[in-house]
């Protein structure tokens, strides 16, 4: 053999070490047919609804560059919903059934924490999104959603309590504030919660899915298909907008979504965002103003699931929002977060979003409130991702239905 063939032979060869070295400990992350500057979607959409700007739907695709590693911490949650980083760097989770747990940085999965109310887990229905208070170190107060039983049906309901010192029971556990009317529907309870800057919580709700609830989302009377801002007490959070029609109730923050189970707040502009849930088409990506109306179901870039039109039908109208972009067909966003911290660069202020049906993490590029860039992350574990958080540690976790967490971060 000559010397160029040994060389390419051994330049083979060290390309290989290579790649199982770093391969080790961690899954394969090889983008799966992404082209840098092709929309990452490739399937025909359901309507032929045509967008109101450029880049509102099927951006440019783009791929990390910065090396990063993807690890299996554990497979062992039931229907994992929710996830939040304690101070120590560990992590909260809520299970659909009506459990939460605390899982170390290893990834081993604490026993359920009692003292929690009882959830009605049936349909999409259960233990949903928490959050920690600010000063959960002082405090040790957790706050989050679930479906609840009450004379008429069901509703979204937002509770508080306090995590005991040996973490294995929440004390005082009660609920703040209930998102009426009830209704006779196993679908489309929101769930998401947060804090904002000003220490009071943000709630999201949906419209219950009923063709008899969904106008309910353009009404200002109740808290279907609402974004609310409310204090830790369950009351109307100072300075929320002000609605013009007769008999507004006063935690209303947004109106017209349809099921929104996303919900964060860009890190440098202090804007909040949200992902809520089309029909068969018309996933949404808003930037929430308070005091707007997003439309549903007056507008919508979706259809029904049987196919037919939904209304007369518009995607746009006077006085109703715009989504920032929507995916037709969908890839069912639940819990989003924005990625803040220089471990991989490219990723700083980029929006991340849980995808159910689509079965991949989206990472979307925001520049001047417009995506730019969507890359889809995780494809070939085939999960169903629920939520999304970064931790203390500037990593990313996601967990799945599936039951698992991943830890995402720079090699």
């Amino acid at each position: 053999m000559n010397t160029k063939s040994n060389a390419t032979l051994y330049q083979l060869l060290l390309t290989v070490f290579i790649f199982l070295a770093n391969a080790q400990g961690s899954i394969s992350q090889a983008p799966v047919g992404a082209q840098a500057g092709k929309p990452v979607e490739t399937k025909s959409a359901n309507t032929d609804y045509k967008p109101a700007f450029a880049g509102q739907t099927r951006t440019k695709s783009v791929v990390t560059k910065t090396p990063y590693s993807v690890t299996k911490l554990t497979d062992q949650l039931d229907l994992p919903w929710g996830i939040a980083y304690m101070p120590d760097g560990r992590l909260l989770v809520t299970e659909k059934e009506g459990n939460m747990r605390i899982i170390s940085q290893q990834g081993i999965v604490g026993g359920e924490i009692t003292g929690i109310p009882s959830v009605n887990d049936g349909g999409q229905g259960g233990l949903l999104g928490l959050c920690l208070d600010p000063n959960f170190t002082n405090n040790r107060m957790v706050y989050w959603v679930f479906s609840e039983n009450v004379s008429g049906g069901t509703l979204t309901a937002v509770a508080k309590g306090r995590l005991s010192k040996d973490e294995k029971t929440i004390e005082g556990a009660k609920v703040i504030f209930r998102a009426g009317p009830a209704a006779d529907s196993k679908l489309h309870y929101g769930g998401r919660i947060l804090f904002d800057a000003s220490g009071n919580l943000i709630v999201s709700t949906g419209e219950r899915s009923n063709k008899s609830t969904r106008p309910l989302a353009q009404s200002v009377k109740g808290a279907l298909g609402k974004i609310l801002r409310i204090t830790t007490e369950g009351k109307p959070a100072s300075g929320n907008p002000k609605f013009s029609e007769a008999g507004a109730i006063p935690e209303l923050y947004s109106i017209g979504h349809r099921n929104v189970q996303g919900i964060a707040i860009h890190p440098s502009t202090g804007d909040l965002w949200e992902t809520e849930f089309g029909p068969r088409g018309g996933d949404e990506i808003n930037l929430i103003k308070p005091g707007k109306n997003y439309g549903w179901p007056t507008i919508t870039y979706g259809i029904e699931y049987g196919g037919s039109a939904i209304g007369e039908p518009l995607q746009q109208k006077a006085g109703l929002e715009q989504p920032v972009y929507y995916y037709d067909p969908v890839i069912s966003p639940s819990g989003i977060t924005f990625y803040k911290g220089s471990r991989i660069p490219e990723w700083e202020n980029n929006l991340f979003v849980s995808a159910l049906s689509g079965m991949h993490i989206a990472r979307l590029v925001i520049q001047n409130n417009r995506v730019v860039g969507e890359e889809r992350l995780l494809v070939n574990e085939k999960q169903r991702f629920r939520d999304i958080t970064q931790g203390k540690d500037g990593a990313l976790y996601a967990i799945t239905d599936g039951g698992n967490l991943y830890k995402i971060d720079r090699k």
